[in-house]
């Protein structure tokens, strides 16, 4: 039942608050959907801990909060931000345990918990919330230990969300549900160009995505002609085209990415052409040892987090021409380079970053 009905503003203080009774007990972690829904109804928790590695999530749950916990004309009175770097839990505390004032309820955010030194000692505030109070706990890029007090008077007197961050075989599948709320679609292989180009942050993906149907009609399909034009990743050269060129040794399409790079040097930069490349041959080393154990198509398919099968076989080419010792030496190259990038390495320190992916490709390509 929303807090909203439960009381006037008038009583907050004499006839403070209930909480839905399935916040009284100790329940599992909530999912994302089902949470922003309740938030959004106004079924609040007196305690959230949105704690973990994708700080999209917890950015995306702590704007729901604030933006349906309080009415405009209340805030000024009873909304608290704070940062944990900055804050103690003592003055964490004596905001929570404060009366709102002309409303139903106060809303406390801390910030960056992670930061915060003494977090731990909010466990008797936790133990025991205040039930005209909304305490919300934002700890980014990592969890709050399970084990701690703290955590566990959390969970049981108010909701816990862990922000885990998506697997790359699920960003595809992120891109096509975040434009259809937006009422756009997206074909396949333009999501799954984005998710190759984008990666797996979804603070970065969804900005992108923001700009790119900022000036596309409602109704509109994004093809990879539309991503290649406004995002400004070529579908033909790019990083991901040039690991596959390199893996099944095409050099005639190596080196016309190459050329491409060299005369759009924000297309190819050094360092994300090698961290990308570093991820490409490790999932190809990893299909070796998978091979090489039996293991089934499946198993192979869940073990490097791929969505279709047509990644299965690209990865599977690469792998027929870089079985043995060369995989190995595919990485050696790739420490080499990345020293020599950043001037270690008297021979080649001072030349320009194409010079080096050229002379990097060519080795990669030509081994005996």
């Amino acid at each position: 039942m929303p807090l909203a009905k439960l009381l006037s503003s008038s009583c907050a203080a004499a006839c403070p608050p209930k909480y839905g009774s399935h916040y009284n007990t100790p329940h599992a972690p909530m999912d994302f959907a089902p949470l922003l829904k309740s938030i959004k109804n106004k079924e609040f928790a007196p305690l959230y801990l949105l704690h973990g590695e994708e700080s999209w999530f917890i950015d995306q749950l702590e704007a729901a909060i604030m933006q349906n916990a309080l009415q405009e004309h209340e805030r000024a009175f009873n909304e608290t931000i704070a940062y944990g770097k900055d804050t103690g839990h003592l003055q964490i505390i004596d905001a929570a345990r404060r009366f709102p004032m002309m409303a139903e309820r106060q809303l406390v955010i801390l910030r960056e918990a992670q930061d915060m030194r003494d977090i731990k000692e909010l466990v008797k505030y936790a133990q025991s919330p205040s039930p005209t109070s909304i305490l919300v706990i934002s700890h980014k890029h990592k969890k709050l230990n399970g084990n701690l007090a703290v955590t566990k008077a959390l969970k049981k007197n108010g909701v816990v969300f862990e922000a885990k961050a998506l697997y790359e075989n699920k960003i595809p599948a992120w891109i096509n549900n975040y434009l259809k709320q937006r009422k756009y679609s997206i074909e396949p292989a333009a999501s799954a160009l984005l998710a190759e180009f984008l990666g797996t942050s979804l603070g970065k993906i969804s900005n992108e995505l923001d700009k790119l149907i900022i000036n596309l009609k409602p109704g509109t399909e994004i093809t990879a002609k539309i991503v290649e034009d406004q995002v400004g990743v070529s579908k033909d050269y790019n990083v991901f085209e040039l690991q596959k060129a390199i893996g099944h040794h095409d050099v005639l399409k190596a080196t016309r990415i190459l050329h491409y790079f060299k005369a759009n040097p924000k297309a190819g930069p050094l360092p994300m052409v090698m961290g990308s490349l570093y991820n490409y041959f490790s999932k190809v080393f990893c299909l070796l040892e998978l091979q090489a154990k039996g293991a089934s198509r499946q198993e192979i398919m869940s073990a490097l987090k791929l969505r279709f099968d047509f990644f299965l076989a690209d990865y599977q080419q690469s792998a027929k021409n870089f079985r043995g010792g060369k995989i190995q030496r595919v990485f050696a190259l790739l420490r080499e380079y990345d020293l020599k990038s950043k001037g270690v390495g008297s021979n080649l320190a001072g030349k320009q970053e194409n010079e080096l992916l050229k002379e990097l490709v060519w080795k990669m390509m030509h081994m005996n």
